[in-house]
């Protein structure tokens, strides 16, 4: 994927003057080798900051070598002055680690007192108003340093990521999912751009791509890639030609942006003018690192956006869409799961979803459009969905949303797809979550979330729920156990 970070990671030493600088450089040293010895790249500074010329100096280094991820490091208590100035001055994410004491020997004469550092360089931390990644446990040996380290890695990338996005959006958001309208103000104060054009200017664009001499090389790669899932041919050229718009709008539009994101209008005018269904084409710049949300959600494209950076891989957005039939229940989940019928749900959506995150992706058309666009005879202009059941496996559920007071909030919950067949239209799955039912009613409807989540293959709440934290969303709500009540649930409720 070339849309989002690459993380360049830098370790940088701290030593306060009254204890052996050479403590804090022999343990540094020793989280080095265990990150060569692990395969993972890290640019070591060798200036050990002990006053403020040590601090400038290290940010230089740190600067020529490009690093933009900072591992701060307590080899022993550390100057909190200097070493905190250095993390308000680096341009990039911060984490703030502390070394364990290793052994008894070490206590008699060289003990670093890190555990106690840490402490205050929190605590200036919060005095110079300086965000920075602290783990859930933050002092440890080489090897547990090494580790913290690699957990780093696609938080710093997110917020390396949001802090350069732009997110293109087409069309005003539809009035019948008037909660896809969120306010935008709090995505500027992120660093998000946000871009809004007409549908307009993209149906002018599309136009302008007729005959493009690039289409027949785009339609072989759909073909190759839907291979006996490509059911509707016809419709490929049309879908080719609205690829390559799209492509091109990047390129004549990033501006000073990095990185993108699309929230395009698909519904209904789309389907009458383009001639089309924008789905699959939306899947496949999707599957590339680019996500393009449907019904101009643009929290739902930021959501894909930070999935996307935090797992390295293709994510997808679904409706939170309908509950699992009780003969489905009982013929495919009781009994084989421990998950009762308000912990499953089905999500969905027309054909969104990346190829590769399909048990067997088909080019179809969407079925709720073709009843209200074009009943009573063959699809047409409603060709262009990627259809098929999403593949089981852990996933993890999550958005960032700005709220009607332009307050950012979020949640994130892990689950799993399940082996379930859905007998249904769509990119569709049988989702499980524990404790779905009460997260749904306290979580979803009591704090106003839209329809829409993003979609992570894989459980990264661990990293997702601190990069929601970071970009300072005031709520990282999350599926509570049974027994652990949300504010305002009725503990006697049936």
């Amino acid at each position: 994927m070339n849309n989002i970070p690459e993380v360049k990671l830098g370790i940088v030493a701290v030593s306060r003057d009254c204890f052996p600088i050479t403590l804090s450089i022999a343990r540094r040293e020793a989280i080095m080798e265990v990150c060569k010895a692990n395969g993972l790249p890290v640019v070591e500074i060798k200036t050990t900051i002990e006053n403020e010329q040590d601090a400038m100096q290290a940010l230089k280094e740190l600067h020529d070598s490009e690093v933009n991820a900072l591992v701060l490091f307590l080899g022993n208590f550390g100057p909190e002055g200097p070493e905190t100035m250095l993390a308000e001055k680096f341009e990039g994410p911060t984490m703030v680690v502390a070394a364990a004491e290793e052994d008894i020997p070490v206590l008699s004469a060289n003990r670093g007192d890190a555990y106690c550092g840490m402490l205050n360089a929190s605590y200036n931390l919060q005095l110079r108003g300086v965000k920075a990644y602290i783990p859930s446990y933050p002092v440890g040996d080489a090897q547990y340093i090494y580790e913290k380290m690699v957990e780093f890695v696609p938080i710093a990338r997110a917020i390396l990521g949001v802090r350069d996005l732009k997110i293109f959006t087409f069309g005003p958001r539809p009035y019948d999912f008037l909660a896809c309208n969120a306010p935008i103000a709090p995505l500027f104060t992120l660093g998000v751009n946000v871009q809004e054009n007409s549908e307009l200017d993209l149906l002018k664009s599309y136009n302008e791509h007729k005959n493009d001499p690039r289409i027949p090389d785009v339609i072989r790669d759909m073909e190759n890639e839907l291979g006996e899932g490509n059911k509707m041919p016809g419709i490929l050229p049309k879908l080719a030609q609205y690829e390559l718009t799209l492509l091109d709008w990047i390129d004549a539009n990033k501006g000073a942006a990095k990185y993108v994101a699309f929230a395009n209008k698909c519904w209904p005018a789309f389907q009458t003018e383009f001639g089309f269904v924008p789905c699959y084409v939306n899947s496949r710049l999707t599957a590339r690192g680019i996500p393009v949300s449907c019904e101009v959600d643009i929290y739902g494209a930021l959501s894909e956006y930070i999935g996307t950076c935090v797992t390295g891989e293709p994510v997808t957005l679904l409706d939170i869409n309908n509950s699992v039939p009780k003969d489905m229940y009982q013929a495919s989940i009781a009994g084989k799961t421990p998950y009762t019928p308000q912990d499953v749900f089905m999500g969905f959506h027309c054909g969104n979803t990346p190829m590769c995150r399909l048990v067997k992706g088909t080019m179809k058309y969407q079925l709720i459009m073709h009843r209200g666009l074009e009943p009573d005879k063959e699809p047409d202009i409603t060709r262009g969905t990627l259809e098929g059941d999403i593949a089981p496996g852990p996933i993890t559920f999550f958005r960032l949303q700005g709220n009607k007071d332009s307050v950012l909030k979020s949640y994130v919950a892990e689950g799993e797809v399940l082996p379930v067949a859905t007998q249904s239209f769509g990119g569709i799955g049988v989702f499980a979550i524990p404790e779905m039912g009460r997260f749904y009613r306290h979580v979803l409807i009591q704090d106003g979330y839209p329809h829409h989540g993003a979609v992570a293959f894989g459980h990264a709440g661990q990293a997702l729920f601190e990069v929601m934290k970071w970009l300072g969303a005031t709520t990282v709500s999350f599926n509570q156990p049974k027994g652990v009540y949300y504010p305002g649930e009725n503990p006697y409720a049936k």
